[in-house]
């Protein structure tokens, strides 16, 4: 017997109907009599799809976005303002296939399998971009929002601020004891991530740029970010671990008690920070389409309301930092 499948187009108008459901159900008075729409006949049931549009999208309309962990809260901001459903409700219906997969999915595998229109998502892989110009894969982005890479630490850990120098030598292995950096005598250990991973990425490209890398054991490198986060704060639970994640996963997502964030040269991460430039490890994170989706298309339609007023504020009022109406190029020609 076949494993029964639910289209994503009736996941999605389940979850407007639940929300239209609460939406009705506060707004009923206490003083209606609890049968009145059942047996009024003048109220005849309506289906969701029946119901007046809200925002940009109806709900079914809004297309599928594929992108990074650290974008889910953006990409259910995005949802909930351009169909008018609840944020919970649109948060229920996102899911992702993290940074890597994600751009080689949109960008050499579209197929009816793989039904993304858009991407939220941070820098890919140099791998991914190698595979993405092997193929000649034609896609176009625009920056929309900034982020950054930021060092964790044991909230225990008496040092507070680290130079790019010092990081790099700690994941070289030529810094391994935290009294070379004014810490304790404890012996450092440096954590990592996947290379699939968009912080991995990220530190690559920031930090390490080219350098000398360690490899870390298997235990050092969690796949996921959470896992990372909680092998950090809870290591022999004592205070020689450092790890790095995206600002926003950690400061918005995934925040942890007994962790602290290391300022860089100086400086700690914070909004502020980041919009001014000051930190000096930030990076953009992208809004990508097909380049031949047409103008009066969903994904289009999406891409482009990201650089009005409106979009904007979804952006900021998700917590990032965003970057302002950008001109969009293509990645891949």
């Amino acid at each position: 017997m076949k494993n029964a499948k639910i289209s994503r187009r009736s996941f999605l108008l389940g979850l407007a109907a639940c929300s239209a459901a609460g939406i009705l159900t506060a707004c009923k008075g206490d003083d209606t009599p609890a049968s009145s729409a059942s047996t009024s006949p003048e109220a005849p049931a309506s289906s969701v799809s029946e119901l007046e549009p809200i925002g940009l999208f109806t709900v079914e309309d809004f297309p599928k976005l594929d992108g990074s962990t650290a974008c889910i809260p953006l990409m259910a901001q995005m949802m909930a303002d351009t169909t008018g459903i609840d944020l919970e409700v649109a948060q229920s219906g996102i899911s992702v296939s993290t940074t890597a997969y994600a751009w080689e999915n949109f960008g050499l595998y579209p197929d009816e399998e793989y039904t993304a229109r858009m991407l939220v998502v941070y820098e890919a892989p140099d791998y991914v971009k190698e595979e993405l110009k092997e193929a000649n894969a034609q896609l176009e982005q625009k920056p929309i929002g900034r982020d950054a890479l930021v060092f964790i630490v044991n909230e225990n850990n008496p040092v507070k601020s680290l130079t790019r120098q010092q990081l790099k030598d700690i994941y070289a292995g030529k810094i391994t004891n935290w009294k070379e950096v004014g810490g304790e005598d404890l012996a450092i250990v440096p954590f990592q991530r996947g290379e699939d991973s968009g912080s991995q990425t990220l530190f690559r490209k920031l930090l390490i740029q080219g350098g000398e890398l360690m490899t870390p054991p298997s235990e050092l490198a969690p796949a996921a970010m959470g896992e990372l986060v909680d092998s950090i704060a809870d290591y022999n639970n004592s205070a020689n671990a450092i790890g790095f994640s995206v600002y926003y996963y950690i400061d918005q997502m995934y925040s942890k008690p007994g962790l602290r964030l290391l300022a860089v040269d100086g400086v700690t991460p914070s909004n502020d920070t980041l919009a001014d430039g000051s930190y000096p490890l930030c990076n953009d994170f992208y809004a990508v389409i097909h380049p031949d989706a047409a103008a009066d298309s969903p994904e289009r339609r999406l891409y482009d309301w990201l650089d009005t007023a409106d979009g904007q504020d979804c952006i900021k009022k998700s917590g990032y930092v965003a970057v302002g109406p950008q001109t969009t190029v293509t990645i891949v020609d």
